[in-house]
């Protein structure tokens, strides 16, 4: 039952051929056997689970079935789950319980699913590799015993979905937290156009980028969890009135004549990738032009300041969010000789470094001295970003790159802050710029670890980004099934 696709395990379980109590029993059964050495879940809701699974049963057995009924998932520890700890894997959260639900996981119990637990990210999901976790990194399944990093801020998530320890789970992607650690991990992830999905509920890092997406296995998985999480939500005034109209399982897109234009970004031809990311990408866009697909080169000329912008953009966003946290309201509180003196030290001990690095970094830029001068410029290339991608789609249907320069890199690889920033360097123009981005398995490194593509499209263009991730998949044939991946 690990195996299965979600598409394959509805199957089954409309059947009655597997129950969702079985299913769910195999996957907890995982937990305990394999989270020990994965650290994929900071919160695992046994009892909860059990209760979903009979409940999607009864539903089932009485041809009630839902959307997802009694499919297995992991909700990244950012959602808010009513009576369930919610930590954002902070200290100054750790022992915080919400008293309400977020809308998206709210939308995916409504939409039948078993909440497995809560998953491991970056704290406030700042970070590349999942390492500022207050409860420790999680380990990517592939090659484990090399401690590879399973990405950030998404690390939990997709390292749980990997090893089989969850069907599917919820990420969010501020500037590729949801495509870069798909990539390193064999998996399909999907930051929607901003604004899809609700964030309502889900602890804030920097609310203009932030955007709630689905990880899982297939293409086809992943579109299935992106028509329960999707819709307009009242309680959010970023959310998008849109009917996102996704059928599942995909159509094609090419193919049977079908015509259309990929674009290749001319401004990351001499950005350094590896030589299997290289050759697997023009491997991946010949196949492309094989079904009829016509390539052209398009230009996002400010897309390499993207990295410098965002670095402005999302810490001063961060620094305004986490002002909250004072040690007054909830969350952790240290006592001190006043008020003032009791915020100090709450949020010292409460933030790790990195957290406090981007404070003081968003708190520097939007200060009178600086606002004009860093802030304003950033949000300016933001504009030029957004409207750059804007021109390349009148003339391309969509666009194709890399989600990363190479494969996973070992959890204790010493490099700056800077230098982890720069793995961003894919990814954060599309959240600027608010456009879908899906990372897909696009093969196989040398060294026996996978490599993603992205396939970005234009603003609620999200299911024909999901059609063309469909064709690459197929082309790649990936093989990451859990009990492939964790040499059983």
């Amino acid at each position: 039952m690990i195996d299965l696709s979600i598409t394959e395990a509805l199957q089954k379980l409309q059947s009655r051929e597997i129950s969702a109590t079985e299913l769910t029993r195999a996957h907890l059964d995982r937990i305990d056997k394999y989270n020990p050495e994965l650290n994929a879940y900071i919160t695992v809701t046994r009892e909860r689970a059990m209760a979903d699974a009979a409940a999607a049963d009864a539903r089932i057995k009485n041809g009630n079935a839902r959307l997802l009924d009694g499919i297995p998932i992991g909700m990244k520890d950012l959602f808010a789950t009513r009576g369930i700890r919610t930590t954002a894997a902070s200290h100054m959260l750790e022992n915080f319980i919400p008293e309400y639900e977020s809308t998206v996981s709210q939308k995916f119990i409504d939409a039948g699913t078993v909440l497995l637990g809560k998953t491991n990210l970056d704290e406030f999901a700042m970070g590349t590799f999942s390492k500022t976790s207050y409860f420790g990194a999680p380990v990517n399944p592939w090659q484990r015993e090399k401690h590879l990093t399973a990405g950030g801020s998404s690390g939990g998530s997709t390292s749980a979905v990997a090893a089989g320890m969850c069907m599917g789970a919820t990420g969010t992607d501020t500037g590729g937290s949801i495509r870069f650690p798909c990539s390193i991990t064999g998996l399909v992830g999907i930051k929607p156009t901003y604004g899809l999905s609700s964030r309502w509920g889900c602890v804030a890092f920097a609310s203009s980028l932030d955007t709630p997406g689905p990880i899982a296995r297939t293409v086809d998985d992943v579109a299935l969890l992106l028509r329960a999480m999707a819709g307009h939500d009242p309680k959010d005034s970023t959310s998008a009135d849109f009917n996102l109209n996704l059928e599942t399982p995909l159509k094609p897109i090419l193919g049977d004549g079908k015509k259309l234009r990929i674009g290749i970004i001319k401004e990351f031809a001499n950005v350094k990738i590896s030589e299997d990311m290289k050759t697997l990408f023009e491997k991946r866009v010949s196949d492309l032009k094989s079904m009829g697909a016509e390539v052209i080169e398009v230009s996002i000329p400010n897309i390499l300041d993207a990295l410098a912008a965002y670095y402005i953009i999302a810490p001063a966003e961060a620094s305004s969010n986490l002002a909250r946290y004072d040690g007054v309201r909830y969350g952790l509180r240290v006592e001190g000789s006043d008020v003032y003196d009791t915020f100090k030290k709450s949020r010292a001990a409460g933030f790790g470094d990195e957290v406090k690095r981007r404070m003081i970094i968003g708190t520097a830029v939007l200060s009178s001295e600086s606002y004009e001068v860093y802030f304003m410029q950033a949000a300016r290339v933001r504009r030029m970003i957004a409207d750059a991608f804007n021109r390349a789609f009148d003339g391309c249907d969509l666009i194709v790159c890399p989600s990363g320069a190479g494969t996973a890199m070992p959890l204790d690889s010493d490099m700056t802050p800077l230098e982890y920033y720069a793995l961003d360097l894919f990814t954060v123009a599309m959240n600027l710029a608010g456009v879908p981005a899906c990372s897909v398995p696009c093969g196989m490194a040398q060294n026996g670890l996978p490599l993603g593509m992205q396939v970005v499209g234009k603003m609620f263009d999200d299911v024909r980004v999901l059609q063309l991730a469909k064709h690459i998949e197929q082309f790649a044939c990936v093989d990451n099934r859990p009990t492939k991946i964790m040499g059983e």
